[in-house]
This record gives C-alpha cells, sequence and structure tokens, in this order.
C-alpha cells in the first residue's frame, strides 16, 4: 500500500491534512478492479469533491455569518452608544436655543419706543383683565358666603323655634298631669 502512495509536493502537502490519503490510493484500486469503474470513480471523485466544496462553502457561509453577526453587534452597539452621545450634546443646545428664543422674544419689542409703548398698553389691558377677574372671583366667593350664612341661620332659627314649641308642648302636658293629680286647695 505503501508503495502506490505518490510523494506530496508542498502544495498537496498543505491539502494533505485537510484530505486523507486514502482517497488517492482507493481510486488506483478501483480502475485496477473493473473496467467499468473508472467512470465510476470519476463521477464518485466528482461527487465527493462536490460535497466537500459545499462542506467548505457551508463552512464558509457559518463563518461568514458569524463575522456578520458579530459585525451587526459592534455596529448596532456602536450606534447606540453615538446616539447616547447626540443626544447628551443636542438636550443642552435645544435648551439653550429656546431660551434664546424667550429671551430674544421679551427684549424685542421694547427696543423701540413705539414698541415700549405698545408692549406697555398690552401689559395695562392684561393687568386690567386679570384684576377683572379677581373682583368677579372675589364677589362671587362673597356672594355664596353670604348665602350659605343666611340659608344656616334660617335653618338654626327653624330648628330652635321647633324645639322650643316641642319643649313647651311637654311642658304643659306635664302641667296638667300634675293638676289632674294633685288636688288643688283642699
Amino acid at each position: 500500500m505503501a508503495t502506490n502512495a505518490k510523494p506530496s509536493s508542498s502544495r498537496t502537502g498543505a491539502r494533505s491534512s485537510a484530505r486523507p490519503r486514502t482517497n488517492t490510493r482507493a481510486k488506483s484500486t478501483r480502475s485496477s478492479a473493473r473496467p467499468g469503474a473508472k467512470t465510476r470513480a470519476g463521477s464518485a471523485r466528482t461527487s465527493a469533491a462536490s460535497n466537500a466544496t459545499r462542506t467548505n462553502r457551508s463552512s464558509r457561509t457559518d463563518a461568514s455569518q458569524v463575522r456578520e453577526g458579530v459585525t451587526k453587534a459592534r455596529n448596532g452597539a456602536a450606534a447606540i452608544v453615538r446616539q447616547g452621545a447626540e443626544r447628551a450634546v443636542d438636550v443642552p443646545v435645544g435648551a439653550a436655543l429656546t431660551v434664546r428664543d424667550r429671551v430674544s422674544d421679551v427684549v424685542e419689542p421694547l427696543t423701540t419706543s413705539s414698541g415700549r409703548e405698545k408692549e406697555l398698553r398690552s401689559l395695562r389691558t392684561q393687568v386690567t383683565r386679570e384684576f377683572n377677574k379677581f373682583e368677579r372671583r372675589g364677589g362671587q366667593a362673597r356672594r355664596k358666603a353670604t348665602q350659605r350664612v343666611r340659608s344656616t341661620r334660617t335653618r338654626v332659627q327653624r330648628e330652635v323655634k321647633q324645639n322650643r314649641t316641642k319643649a313647651e308642648r311637654q311642658l304643659k302636658k306635664a302641667q296638667k298631669v300634675v293638676k289632674e293629680r294633685v288636688p288643688v286647695g283642699s
């Protein structure tokens, strides 16, 4: 068996660890055994090669899928970190711009004399409007409180009058019963 083995070149030596030498020996044995075995051996060799290619392709595909997954994970983590950093910068910048706009809106009308007068008129109108609102609410609360006091006073007076009337009736009954039981002047 060892006499049929071919010496390996440096190129096939690198592949020898991946493919055992038994395939080459089996090929030479088969071809000498049967006349039609040569075609079958060729097709067996082709199918073995295609299987090996498929295996290599699937292992390459698996490896590329793993690499792709790792890359996606790295990119996803980087995107999350980038997004967090952008938010950390965007929030204070947005707040500063909002404050600037509000200050500008307040200061802008006061830069000209006509703008100041217009703003003063507007403020006077607002103050007058608010003052009138407070007056209405206060008057409404005072009227409700007065009405509540009146109704409470009326209810208490009615209850006192009923209790007095009831007590006077009971007293008259008691006096009548006492007069009937105790003879007067004998």
